[in-house]
């Protein structure tokens, strides 16, 4: 094996690097950091915990699911990772409540947000835990018109990657949404509120909100099942998927998408907006598939998402919102090789996009972290850089924002301070030693 650092260095394990992968809960960064310390390959590490290399590519990579904790305990004790370290790491997060707090205790949550690169101001995040907690009472009456104006508001906001002013507008919005499904009791009423719940899971799970976008899941899941609408039902499974792979419960993500899939299917695929529900459904399936380690189901799903994908009319230029195509199941195919552990694998089918396939700039700049972390797999940083030089042109708030993909950032910016570009990226994500 290679050299035996120390990896309990107190100078090393207090750096800005180790702050903002705690801060991000990112383990396998951390995973990464403590291997490299010691000068280890993936197969030494995993020699020496007693799990295969690939068992350690996954962790590295993000891919706690499918995971125990006794496992990730194994690994992070033979890396070297200290315990207290690893307990910042795993333990649940705590949500904060807006209280009479002291001024320490506000500055130490805002130098927090910081350190994770959530570039939403915190006070704004402070609302809407409250609003989740207790509804704020509605700007106006329920009317479903101006609440659907609310959405189309949110959606393009969301799409455009402004999330500050999509977190801005989030309170109201959910509670005139809520309180409209909860007076009118019908379909279209329910299948509304959970539209807009939704998009709030989508936008905290892009910016690290765990809790609260569990929150947001669960009431988009319950409208969505009262408004008996399976286009409804299988897109709020899909939000609540993204959240239980989040919090390392890809299995469970599994059995929910697969069972979304089917009732979906079964209603009959005789709308274009049903046959683009499926196709993207099939794709959460084969990415969740991937997080969850089953390799063959995986890569079957997302042959299957882009058969289906091609019965879809041509995307006609012009035309509002962000049809489902077939480049987005490309897209979704780079993100399926990449958790499988195959950064060639995902480059190539990276090779099957362009940009000006996906019309909004958060799918860009999804493209190009998706790119850059099969980039960062691969071992190379030059294009690592370049790929999220490229995502920030489009979507800012998709490396600013997005804890896993800061955190890589921070790794590249620390670890390769010589690469060009390099330093321009600091600076976009607004880094300092």
């Amino acid at each position: 094996m290679g050299g035996q650092r120390s990896t309990h260095n107190d100078d090393q394990w207090q750096s800005p690097q180790v702050r903002a992968l705690v801060a991000a809960r990112d383990v396998g960064g951390v995973i990464r950091f403590a291997r490299q310390l010691r000068g280890w390959k993936q197969s030494d590490l995993g020699q020496a915990a007693g799990y295969s290399a690939s068992t350690i590519s996954r962790l590295e990579t993000g891919r706690r699911a499918g995971l125990d904790l006794q496992v990730l305990r194994d690994v992070a004790d033979a890396a070297g990772v200290p315990r207290s370290v690893l307990g910042a790491l795993i333990a649940p997060a705590v949500t904060v409540v807006a209280t009479q707090a002291k001024e320490d205790d506000s500055m130490r949550r805002r130098t927090l947000l910081s350190a994770a690169g959530l570039a939403i101001p915190a006070h704004l995040l402070s609302q809407l835990d409250d609003a989740l907690a207790v509804l704020p009472t509605p700007s106006s009456p329920p009317v479903s018109a101006q609440i659907a104006a609310r959405l189309a508001r949110a959606r393009a906001n969301f799409d455009s990657g402004d999330l500050t002013q999509l977190v801005t507008e989030l309170p109201d919005m959910l509670a005139l949404a809520h309180e409209a499904a909860e007076t009118q009791t019908t379909p279209a009423a329910y299948a509304q509120a959970a539209a807009c719940y939704d998009v709030a899971t989508e936008a905290l799970s892009k910016i690290g909100r765990y809790e609260a976008s569990r929150i947001t899941a669960d009431r988009a899941s319950t409208f969505a099942g009262l408004s008996g609408s399976p286009i409804s039902m299988a897109t709020s499974a899909r939000a609540l998927s993204i959240v239980l792979r989040h919090d390392g419960r890809a299995k469970i993500a599994d059995r929910l998408t697969l069972q979304a899939t089917h009732r979906l299917e079964t209603t009959g695929l005789d709308t274009s907006a049903r046959v683009a529900a499926y196709a993207q459904m099939l794709c959460t399936c084969a990415y969740t598939a991937a997080q969850a380690g089953d390799r063959d189901r995986a890569l079957d799903m997302i042959r299957q998402a882009a058969r289906i994908a091609n019965r879809l009319p041509p995307q006609t230029p012009g035309t509002p919102g962000q049809p489902f195509t077939s480049a987005h199941v490309s897209l979704y195919e780079i993100g399926v090789h990449w958790s499988l552990g195959d950064a060639g694998a995902a480059l190539r089918a990276g090779r099957d996009v362009h940009p000006s396939q996906l019309r909004t700039p958060e799918r860009r700049g999804r493209l190009y972290t998706d790119l850059a972390r099969a980039w960062w797999q691969w071992g190379k940083p030059e294009q690592t850089v370049s790929a999220l030089l490229n995502a920030c042109r489009e979507s800012l708030g998709e490396v600013r924002a997005r804890p896993a993909i800061r955190a890589m950032a921070v790794d590249l910016i620390t670890q390769h301070p010589r690469v060009s570009g390099v330093q321009t990226l600091a600076v976009a994500i607004g880094y300092r030693r």
